[in-house]
C-alpha cells in the first residue's frame, strides 16, 4: 500500500470477541495459549510462564507465523531481551519483546539464555563483528544501529564483548548515551531500501525509522504508526510544521526536516527518501489517504 502502511494479518493472533480491547500485537495471547499473568483476564486453553531469552544474532525476524515465508511483523536487534511463552519444536519460539512489547514468532537459533547486561550500543548504521582484534579476519556477523552488547575489555581500537565478538570501538556508544537530533539520525538512513517490518540499514519501514531514530535519542517509542500517533507528543496544526514533527496518515508516518520537507521510508520510492511536504501530501491523497494528524515531540 502506498505510504508504507503496517497491518496485522495473522489469524493466530486474533483474540476472542470478548477480548477485543486487547491489542493482539502487544498482548501475548492466542486462542490456545496466553502468558500466565493474563490468567483471569484472557480466557484461553492454557497459560505459560515466560522464559527470558536474549537475541544473539545481529537481527532476528519476528514473524506472524512460525515459518520463514510468513509476513515480517518487526525485527528484534542483538542484545534485546525476549520473554518466550511457546516452542513449536521445529525451530520457532513465540514470545514478547521487552523493548516495545511486540509479540510474534522468532527463530530459535537467534536466541540464547541472557548473558551479561549490555554496556554499549551500536551508534553506526551498521558495524561488523570480528572473531578477533583484526580487520583482516572474516566477520562473523553485522550489528545494526541500536544493537546492544556487553563490553568486557578494550584492545587497541576494538571492544571485546562478553560473547567473544570484536567490534570497532568508534562504532559503539555507552548504553546511556543519546543522540541530540533524532531527525539527523533518520536522515542517515537515506537510500535504505523499504522493508515492511524492517528496522535496520538493510531495510526499514516508516514506523521502524521513527522508532529507531527516537530510541537513539532516548525517547521511548512504540512500534507501529497508529501506536505512535496515539502516544507520542502533542497535536499541532500542519501549517505550524517544524523540524521533528511527525506527520501521520492512516498507516503511515513521516518526520519533518523543516517546514517544507519530510524524511520517510515509503513504498512509493521503495526507500528512505526526502520529499517536499506538499508533494507527499498530494501524492498520498491521490492514493486515498489524507493527513490524520501532526504530533510534536515535547
Amino acid at each position: 500500500m502506498p505510504g508504507g502502511a503496517r497491518a496485522l494479518c495473522a489469524s493466530h493472533r486474533t483474540l476472542r470477541p470478548s477480548e477485543v480491547s486487547f491489542d493482539p500485537r502487544t498482548t501475548p495471547a492466542r486462542p490456545e495459549l496466553a502468558a500466565s499473568h493474563l490468567r483471569g483476564t484472557v480466557k484461553v486453553e492454557r497459560y505459560a510462564d515466560g522464559v527470558d531469552q536474549e537475541v544473539v544474532a545481529g537481527i532476528a525476524p519476528m514473524r506472524a507465523e512460525p515459518a520463514h515465508e510468513a509476513p515480517l511483523l518487526t525485527e528484534a536487534l542483538c542484545g534485546e531481551r525476549v520473554t518466550i511463552y511457546d516452542n513449536n519444536g521445529e525451530g520457532w519460539l513465540w514470545g514478547q519483546l521487552r523493548s516495545d512489547n511486540y509479540v510474534g514468532w522468532l527463530p530459535e537459533a537467534a536466541l540464547l539464555a541472557p548473558g551479561a547486561q549490555p554496556t554499549h550500543k551500536v551508534s553506526a548504521l551498521r558495524t561488523l563483528v570480528f572473531p578477533g582484534p583484526s580487520i583482516k579476519l572474516p566477520p562473523t556477523d553485522a550489528l545494526p544501529m541500536g544493537a546492544r552488547v556487553a563490553v568486557v575489555r578494550e584492545q587497541d581500537t576494538f571492544a571485546i564483548t562478553s560473547r567473544g565478538g570484536t567490534i570497532a570501538r568508534r562504532h559503539l556508544a555507552a548504553i546511556s548515551a543519546t543522540e541530540p537530533d533524532f531527525v539527523a539520525v533518520a536522515a542517515r538512513f537515506l537510500g535504505v531500501p523499504y522493508l515492511w517490518g524492517g528496522k535496520s540499514s538493510l531495510g526499514i519501514d516508516c514506523s521502524g525509522l521513527v522508532q529507531v531514530a527516537l530510541t537513539a535519542a532516548g525517547i521511548p517509542c512504540p512500534r507501529d504508526s497508529d501506536m505512535q500517533e496515539r502516544s507520542l507528543g502533542a497535536p499541532v496544526q500542519l501549517n505550524q510544521l517544524i523540524a521533528g514533527d511527525l506527520v501521520f496518515w492512516k498507516g503511515h508516518v513521516a518526520i519533518a526536516r523543516d517546514r517544507t520537507s519530510l524524511v520517510h521510508a515509503n513504498a512509493f520510492h521503495m526507500q528512505v527518501a526526502i520529499e517536499p511536504v506538499a508533494e507527499a501530501i498530494a501524492r498520498i491523497a491521490a492514493g486515498g489517504s489524507n493527513v490524520t494528524s501532526v504530533r510534536r515531540i515535547l
